[in-house]
């Protein structure tokens, strides 16, 4: 039996390992190449305070939209939790989470990077940082809250990541040097172990709920 620090500790785990502002470093450089160092300091403001404000909104709103659409919370941990462990097959393969962008997508961005428009927001925080699976894990989280203090923990460890995203992006070029592409990989397949573990979890947990039989059989 999982002790109540763990279940505390573990939303916080699973949200570093998905959002991994590592693996994004290389994106941040690429993209804001060609930034002064007060646009660079706005873009890192602005993509993490967005993060924080797209994981608080999950957290306080998700539970609201599914139960417009008519969506079970178990049906939505099983789907969330596939969506999970494709993000973690993405990081064992030193992709980062929730990276879909298309090469066209990629050089829009680098021409909209260019031409000193805001990359913060999309695609920096949305999708590369924060994107549907990120959203999936704080509604899954936020459905096992049972008191209004561990909703807004959760909603603070936006506020965590909104930090080490900030940190991370604020010290890129050190980082790029000391881990280089190697070092990163490295960081980023460790972390999707750690987050296909958590997924299969999730998933277990959702599919008890829908087929009860598989709680109690023998």
């Amino acid at each position: 039996m999982a002790s109540p620090a763990m279940d505390l500790i573990k939303p916080l785990i699973t949200l570093l390992a998905i959002v991994n502002p590592l693996a994004i470093v290389p994106f941040f450089i690429h993209y804001t190449q060609g930034f002064t160092d007060g646009q660079r300091r706005r873009t890192v403001m602005v993509s993490s305070f967005s993060a924080f404000v797209v994981i608080g909104i999950s957290a306080l709103l998700g539970l609201q939209l599914l139960a417009f659409f008519g969506i079970s919370i178990a049906s939505f941990q099983v789907g969330g939790g596939m969506l999970l462990l494709m993000s973690s097959l993405s990081m064992l393969n030193a992709q980062p989470a929730e990276m879909k962008t298309t090469n066209e997508e990629i050089r829009a961005t680098e021409v909209k990077a260019s031409l000193g428009a805001s990359i913060a927001v999309v695609p920096l925080t949305i999708p590369l940082l924060t994107g549907p699976a990120t959203m999936s894990t704080v509604v899954i989280y936020a459905e096992k809250t049972r008191h209004i203090w561990e909703l807004l923990v959760l909603v603070g460890y936006g506020a965590v990541i909104a930090v080490a995203t900030a940190a991370a992006f604020s010290l890129a070029q050190p980082i790029a040097r000391v881990l280089g592409k190697t070092g990163i990989n490295v960081m980023t397949r460790l972390m999707g172990l750690i987050l296909a573990a958590l997924a299969v979890e999730v998933m277990a947990d959702g599919l008890g709920k829908l087929f009860p039989i598989l709680i109690h059989a023998p």
